[in-house]
């Protein structure tokens, strides 16, 4: 349904794309790909701001045809992946400095997506990253493991 919304899309804007299909940690992941280099940075937008009012809008159009809420991932032109890259490298100086320092340090604000791997690096590491603030504004927040309180994990 979402590649059928999407290709919908693509016609109405007349843009040349491919939809890639896949299921990613449980989740499906719908990917437009062109045979053009940037032909579609324009549905990326800044910052993926583009990306994500798309996802969002698949994801309502999946929503309305199911009855239920989806939680597909949407990627454009490869940046979601290319995004990974570069946070994960994020992630793991961050986490190089709390060990170095032992002091929490506070990351600038992030989308959900990007939140999400940071806190999925920061717990591979061992060390501990919570989120605080509300949106569009939500940032992370790493921690070292010794000032986790063990009784309140899940």
């Amino acid at each position: 349904m979402a590649a059928d919304y999407l290709e919908e899309l693509l016609d109405i804007a007349d843009l040349d794309g491919d939809i890639d299909i896949d299921v990613d940690h449980g989740r499906a992941a719908v990917e437009v790909v062109a045979d053009e280099a940037g032909s579609l940075r324009h549905l990326v937008g800044a910052h993926g701001e583009v990306l994500d009012a798309l996802q969002e809008l698949t994801r309502l159009a999946v929503q309305t045809r199911t009855g239920e809420r989806s939680r597909l991932m949407l990627d454009i032109a490869g940046y979601r992946a290319g995004r990974r890259v570069e946070l994960t490298a994020l992630a793991e100086e961050t986490i190089e400095k709390v060990r170095t320092t032992g002091e929490k340090l506070a990351l600038a604000p992030m989308n959900a997506f990007e939140r999400k791997v940071v806190h999925d690096a920061v717990t591979a590491s061992g060390l501990v990253s919570e989120s605080h603030g509300v949106e569009p504004s939500r940032y992370i927040e790493v921690s070292p493991a010794a000032e986790v309180d063990s009784s309140s994990e899940d």
